[in-house]
């Protein structure tokens, strides 16, 4: 799976949209309550009728399970700092914002989509997986973001009726040529896209014991990653392919966004109990893969010098963003 030389260890991200038809999208509005005629309306039902006897999607299924949703929901963290400012600057900058519409394709149980609810009048996270949608609507939010259950490839937006479309850590999971051209559909003339994921790039920080704590977890992922799929070769490939894909003559891809995340030990075992690769260890032989994390807690606090699992540490990410504007 790695580069030769390549540290073996990486962020898998979320489960994305993918694997179902545009008939399975859940929590449309009904006609009556579509949103007005600016332009931004979602789908009425005729068109997702029609939709339900469109070809299922090619995309990657995961993250399905609830238990797993709701380990994601726990320990995953939201777009650090830098990565939000480095996105906003870039709408700025190509005056999308201020805007009506932001829609987060593959939103897992929210952690993106919330970010977008401070920058946009309404903001739809979208994800294949029913029990994702259901933590996120668990979730308390603000009122102006709702979600829907569908594909990342058959949105059930209106063309041209998109501001903003945003992936954050899922885009590796999509069928990329549909999602491409379905991004080039719904987007408005001017609207732009911000697709982005953090990388094998994370080490631990934590006093003067940074360097073996970061070796600890390291060795942790080297079992974990013998059961990735092949789809985070995009994530080793620092999205080139996903940049590549899109049908945009003005876009760029930013690969040196570097977020110190702050955590605790728990979330760091947490967000290793999140991925993909983890749940699919897990289902191989769940015996060893709870031992394993049990067993990195227990290293991970021995080397800290400390008990309490609720330790504060840092943990630094890098990010790789691919930012995108369709023309007028």
């Amino acid at each position: 799976m790695e580069p030769p030389g390549a540290a073996s260890w990486i962020s898998l991200g979320r489960g994305a949209p993918g694997g179902r038809h545009r008939g399975r999208c859940r929590g449309l509005p009904p006609p009556s309550l579509a949103f007005p005629a600016s332009g931004w309306a979602v789908l009425g039902a005729a068109a997702v009728r029609a939709a339900r006897s469109s070809s299922p999607s090619m995309a990657t299924q995961m993250f399905e399970g609830r238990g797993h949703a709701a380990v994601y929901l726990k320990y995953r963290f939201a777009p650090g700092k830098e990565l939000q400012h480095t996105i906003l600057s870039y709408l700025r900058e190509k005056k999308a914002i201020p805007a009506e519409l932001a829609v987060d394709v593959g939103c897992g149980s929210g952690q993106g989509t919330h970010f977008l609810g401070e920058h946009f009048k309404k903001v739809v996270g979208t994800d294949i997986s029913e029990a994702q949608i259901q933590e996120a609507k668990a979730t308390p939010c603000m009122p102006n973001i709702s979600y829907l259950v569908c594909p990342a490839e058959e949105l059930p937006f209106q063309d041209g009726s998109v501001d903003v479309l945003t992936s954050f850590t899922a885009a590796h999971w999509f069928q990329l040529e549909r999602f491409a051209r379905e991004a080039q559909r719904v987007l408005r003339p001017g609207g732009c896209v911000a697709i982005s994921t953090y990388t094998l790039d994370m080490s631990l920080r934590h006093g003067d014991c940074s360097q073996q704590l970061t070796r600890v977890f390291r060795e942790c992922w080297d079992e974990i990653l013998k059961y990735s799929n092949d789809k985070v070769k995009f994530v080793l490939d620092d999205y080139k392919a996903i940049f590549e894909s899109l049908p945009f003559p003005d876009k760029k891809r930013i690969t040196d966004i570097y977020d110190p995340i702050p955590m605790t030990v728990e979330g760091v075992v947490g967000y290793m109990e999140s991925t993909s690769s983890y749940q699919t260890f897990k289902k191989n032989d769940p015996a060893a893969a709870t031992s394993l994390l049990q067993e990195t807690e227990k290293r991970m606090l021995e080397t800290m010098g400390v008990s309490s699992r609720e330790t504060p540490v840092e943990f630094l990410v890098r990010h790789v963003c691919v930012l995108g504007c369709k023309g007028c």
